[in-house]
């Protein structure tokens, strides 16, 4: 999600309308991930409730969005937006990896910058992407 936001914020370069596109891309991805989760579930007889997992990989895919895309809901600033959406990211990556490293008693430390350094490498990919998508088509919004 980090990664389409900025390829949007390059793309488009107007606040409402990567918002726009943010939100319907996420919220289409949640409700992707809720049935890929209840179909996995399913697969895996007895291990968990798939209804109740794919509810909650749904909402907390809806809420990583929702913390994503408000930036740009917001502010005016494109790239002010671009840098508050990559802090949010980093920061639910450093929430999700000290949760995992405290219940599983694995180090915080390697597995952060590992997720880290994928996330903003995929962000500033599509950042490329987006200028390089808008500059072809000579995109003008």
């Amino acid at each position: 999600m980090t990664g389409t936001l900025a390829g949007l914020t390059f793309a488009f370069q107007n606040t409402r309308l990567i918002a726009l596109s943010g939100l319907i891309t996420g919220i289409s991805a949640a409700f992707s991930m809720a049935a890929s989760k209840y179909l996995s579930s399913r697969a895996a007889e007895g291990t968990e409730s798939p209804g109740k997992s794919a509810l909650f990989t749904g909402l907390a895919y809806i809420f990583i969005v929702a913390v994503l895309v408000i930036p740009y809901l917001l502010l005016s600033n494109y790239m002010l937006c671009l840098a508050w959406t990559l802090l949010n990211a980093i920061l639910v990556i450093a929430v999700f990896n000290y949760y995992i490293s405290v219940a599983k008693d694995l180090r915080f430390g390697k597995r952060f910058l590992e997720m880290t350094g994928i996330s903003v490498g995929v962000a500033v990919f599509s950042f490329v992407v987006g200028l390089v998508v808008r500059q072809v088509f000579g995109v003008e919004i």
